[in-house]
């Protein structure tokens, strides 16, 4: 059973963003900090990557770990509530997140994931992500 009514539990998943969000907005000032120029949402890219360095032909996919089920996060946790229908919509959000990444790298790109969580400590993924991008230059 759900703690609030209807009306507010549509009124707060309505306001849950998919552009734009803390997390993603996070990665691009640390990527823009070290000097990487790169496009938003590329609706050309299969999955609309949320980062894209075309100069390095990188997507970075920047998900939350409830939506995009993060294995092993204490933040990916099935709802108890209508569990038959979160399974199913959350299990064709991976999914969907393993075609795409299979199609962009038949194309040619890499694709990099920073996940939610991780971003909660940020002197630790974002360097990381930082190294990586380097290596390829």
């Amino acid at each position: 059973m759900d703690i609030v009514d209807r009306a507010t539990r549509s009124r707060m998943m309505a306001g849950i963003k998919g552009k734009n969000t803390k997390p993603e907005l996070a990665v691009r000032r640390f990527l823009h900090a070290y000097g990487y120029r790169f496009r938003l949402h590329r609706k050309d890219l299969p999955g609309k990557p949320d980062i894209v360095l075309p100069r390095l032909k990188v997507c970075i996919f920047v998900h939350g770990c409830f939506w995009h089920r993060h294995t092993d996060c204490k933040y990916a946790v099935l709802p108890k509530t209508r569990a038959d229908f979160w399974t199913k919509k959350l299990d064709s959000n991976v999914d969907r997140d393993l075609k795409v990444a299979q199609e962009l790298g038949s194309a040619g790109w890499r694709v990099f994931t920073v996940w939610e969580c991780e971003l909660k400590t940020p002197e630790t993924v974002l360097p990381a992500l930082l190294k990586r991008l380097k290596a390829l230059e």
